[in-house]
């Protein structure tokens, strides 16, 4: 058994399994209709399902939105995700369920109302939750992947900004011993291991889906297996809080949710930040780059100690900067080109558009490494 956290590594075991599977065929609308009125027969008798429509975006779930009529209420929208049977992540919907009850009134965040955990009734695993309105960029943002590059713009930087801080903020200080996260484990045995449990769930997570060897992607494991650092403090982490992953009101700047925790784990809240400062997710204007769109680095990271209480050390924050580009990878030149090449998700042509900025990723940690050799 891999050593890291032992909900992970349960998870590590039955994606092998699923490998052999012949594969995935996207679900038809028709199907889902099918799925859908058989699941609230039983759950909600009397109701009705109308307006099914499959969402775009994403890179690993099947997500539709539809209209609930349950008898005596009015109607309302919803979300279902379904998992696909691999993607460019591997996640759980009982742990994606418990972090956003967890979190109902400490920052925005759509509320799941119903968990397939197991697939008894939906293909595969399974979440249902409120449509919550929103957009995840301006409309003046043009065609582009949803958080990649990203640009806010003014006013709405502006309107932004106060919220993102204060809302990570709320993330990274919650009080996770008080919330029954029984889906999640812990990291208390030594001030490394939360660490040391996400770098080993990640390097088995290359190694079985390195498509390509690359010798810097060697070189990055074995830095970031002798430089862990201490995690005094664990918290929750969110594991992809930026410009793209929560929705707001355009016209006021408004966040009305916060979107994708399914990569959340309880851990060192500078991976969070040095996720941030990856350069795809921020924009570069005028030779600026300002992290998700919202502040230069310096400046956000000021702004981020002031909301949060929680002092940036330097050290750490490199460290998770490495790990970060280490593990987008992991993701995009990994997990989402074997899920591509094994044809085992609805996101293919995604997919392997996301595999072409894996040079990107290897040009990122070769400097980096370089940056560390040379102090």
């Amino acid at each position: 058994m891999i050593d890291t956290e032992p909900q992970l590594a349960a998870m590590l075991e039955a994606r092998k399994a699923r490998r052999a599977l012949p594969p995935y065929i996207p679900q038809a609308d028709a199907d889902v209709a099918a799925l859908l009125a058989s699941f609230f027969a039983r759950e909600l008798p009397g109701s009705s399902v109308s307006g099914i429509a499959r969402i775009g975006g994403g890179a690993s779930k099947e997500q539709f939105v539809f209209t609930l009529a349950a008898p005596g209420e009015d109607p309302r929208r919803y979300v279902l995700r379904m998992d696909a049977l691999e993607g460019i992540t591997e996640t759980s919907r009982a742990r994606e369920y418990e972090i956003l009850k967890a979190f109902a009134g400490v920052v925005p965040v759509p509320d799941p109302v119903w968990l397939d955990a197991e697939a008894a009734h939906f293909p595969t695993p399974a979440v249902i939750m409120e449509f919550v309105p929103g957009v995840t960029k301006p409309q003046t943002d043009g065609v582009s992947v949803t958080g990649l590059g990203t640009v806010l713009g003014d006013p709405l930087r502006g309107l932004i900004a106060p919220q993102y801080y204060d809302n990570l903020a709320r993330i990274h200080n919650f009080d996770w011993t008080k919330a029954g996260l029984t889906q999640f484990t812990a990291p208390t045995a030594d001030p490394k291991q939360a660490t040391r449990w996400l770098i080993n769930f990640w390097k088995e997570l290359l190694e079985q889906d390195a498509v390509t060897r690359e010798p810097v992607l060697r070189l990055a494991t074995q830095w970031l297996e002798d430089h862990v650092p201490d995690c005094e403090a664990p918290c929750v982490v969110h594991g992809d809080y930026r410009t793209g992953n929560y929705l707001f009101d355009e016209a006021s700047g408004r966040i009305t949710a916060i979107l994708d925790w399914e990569m959340s784990y309880i851990g060192d809240f500078h991976a969070d930040l040095g996720w941030l400062l990856q350069p795809v997710f921020g924009s570069c204007i005028d030779g600026v780059f300002r992290v998700s769109d919202i502040a230069p680095r310096d400046e956000w990271i000021a702004a981020y100690e002031a909301a949060s209480g929680n002092r940036v050390d330097p050290v750490k924050l490199h460290y998770f900067t490495v790990f970060n580009a280490w593990k987008s990878y992991i993701l995009v030149s990994a997990l989402g080109m074997q899920a591509a090449r094994t044809a085992h998700n609805h996101q293919d042509v995604l997919l392997t558009f996301l595999a072409a900025t894996g040079p990107m990723f290897v040009d990122d940690l070769a400097r980096l490494l370089m940056m560390e050799e040379s102090r």
